[in-house]
Parts: structure tokens; sequence; C-alpha cells
């Protein structure tokens, strides 16, 4: 059974509409007997990293996710900002974050007169820097969605799945082990991230 986080910072109705289409049965819960019991677990998320690191501490998750990624080992997908509380800290704010990944999450370093404007918001393609399930079988061409105004910054270049370009190139996924993140929204990638969310599942 695959699991959906839910803290409370995310639009959880269209990730679990895009996994009907796909034929997997979801759950949205926060107990954590469900999170326990689940064979696969997805945090997703849209808000800011500190006031999603209080929610996971005031719903008393940061214990049974950790479990979940290091006893039971189960596959954990983090969607958008569920990817950045994979780092260790964030310019966003000064909790400490989940720290699963040596990374940290940073601003886009954009100039004022740049083109590039903040958020980086829409359609853009991604490099795929190393062979993982997630990416299996993909479009040549896929796009994804984005919506963020920050992104991961790793100190270890295993730990990069993907990379895609706004201004300069920035970590677009990442993963280790049985823990994988996303910046983009595949829930809103239409065919391209109705793949990714499939081969999430069914791997």
């Amino acid at each position: 059974m695959v699991l959906i986080v839910n803290y409370g910072m995310g639009n959880l109705g269209s990730l679990v509409n895009m996994l009907k289409k796909i034929g997997v049965p979801a759950e949205i819960s926060s107990d954590i007997k469900d999170i326990e019991s689940a064979e696969k677990l997805i945090l997703p998320g849209v808000g800011s990293f500190d006031n999603g690191m209080k929610k996971l501490q005031n719903l008393q998750l940061i214990e049974i996710l950790n479990k979940k990624r290091i006893r039971d080992k189960t596959p954990i997908l983090g969607i958008c900002l569920g990817m950045q509380l994979f780092t260790k800290t964030s310019e966003e704010g000064n909790l400490a974050g989940l720290g699963w990944f040596d990374a940290k999450t940073v601003k886009f370093r954009v100039n004022k007169d740049s083109s590039f404007k903040i958020p980086h918001m829409g359609w853009d393609t991604v490099n795929i820097r190393k062979p993982h399930y997630l990416f299996q079988d993909m479009d040549i061409n896929a796009m994804y969605y984005f919506v963020h105004s920050f992104h991961v910054i790793c100190n270890h270049e295993e730990d990069i799945l993907t990379t895609s370009h706004y201004g300069y190139d920035f970590v677009s996924s990442i993963s280790k082990d049985n823990i994988t993140g996303v910046q983009f929204h595949p829930e809103k990638s239409h065919k391209f991230g109705m793949k990714v969310l499939e081969n999430f599942c069914n791997n």
C-alpha cells in the first residue's frame, strides 16, 4: 500500500487522482500506525521549510519516518518541499531538516536584472545523471512542471539523480538507498509525471 503523508503541506487530491489513473490504491494519513504499515511512502509538500518541519514535529512523525527509512528500508519519495526536507538545512529557515542527505536547500541565485524570475515556474527537462528506476523507460523529451524558489545542493555527486537548468544547472532530483526526491511536481506533469509515479509504485 502506498501512503501519502498528510502533514498539512500539500495539494494531496491531485496526487491521489494521478495514482488512481495508474491503478495504484493510495491512502492519505498522518496516523503513525498507518505510516508504520505502509509499503511505500510519499512525502509531498508546498510551502516553507520551517513550517514543514514544525508540522512534522507537531504531529510526532519524525521518529516514525526515520524508522521507516533506516529500519524498514521503506521506499520514500519526496516531492518539492518534501524533497527539500530531506536535506540538513535551508536558507528559508532556521530549523534542521530530516538530514537524510548530506545536502542543503538554498535560494536561487538570480540577478535582479536577469530574465530568469523567481520562483522558477513552468515546464522543464531533466538531465539524468545516473541510472535509476524512477526514470526507467522515460521519453527522452519528457517535461516536468516546477514551482519553486529554492533548490538543493548536494555535497556528494553520487546523490544527484537529475539536474535541470534555470539560469544555471540545479539539482532537480536526488536518490540514495531507499529514498528519492524530485523537485518537480509529478502530479502536475501529465503523462511524464504519471510515468514517474508508476515507476516509483511498481518497483
